[in-house]
């Protein structure tokens, strides 16, 4: 998988599930478009990974040193909550209500996907963050891109 990419605006249903766009789909390798883990995302957000993603980053937590309390105390935060969800025969996901409450979702919601997750926001949260960060986006593209092609200077 190059990596997902995308803005999709979804509704939830009564039950707090919505139907998984089928162009996000499209870009999921076979064996990880039906099974996703849901967690907590970094910001006001969830993440929803891909099974064979959630398989990677998983491998790649448990090197972490568990007798250092901070990676502990990471390790534990991280996966509070965790979730294994799977599309049901219409082509939906179930977001439990504990997972939505924690993130204030209501009715409106943006999935956000890139690199190797979906983030799922509120889509007024969502637009509130984007607006309130687009100011500081040209010394945030400093910061993070400005080393690229410049040898690590």
């Amino acid at each position: 998988m190059a990596g997902l990419v995308g803005e999709y605006e979804v509704k939830l249903d009564a039950k707090g599930r919505f139907l998984f766009p089928s162009h996000l789909r499209r870009q999921l390798s076979p064996a990880a478009q039906e099974s996703f883990m849901l967690n907590k995302g970094f910001e006001d957000c969830l993440s929803l990974y891909p099974m064979n993603e959630w398989e990677k980053l998983s491998a790649s937590l448990s090197k972490i040193n568990l007798f250092k309390p901070k990676n502990r105390m990471f390790y534990r935060l991280f996966h509070q909550g965790a979730k294994d969800v799977s599309l049901d025969k219409t082509g939906r996901i179930l977001i439990p209500s504990a997972h939505m409450e924690r993130v204030g979702l209501k009715k409106e919601v943006m999935l956000i996907a890139y690199n190797d997750r979906i983030e799922i926001w509120d889509k007024s949260k969502y637009f509130e963050m984007i607006e309130n960060s687009m100011s500081d986006f040209a010394d945030l593209a400093d910061e993070v891109m400005g080393s690229i092609g410049n040898d690590g200077e």
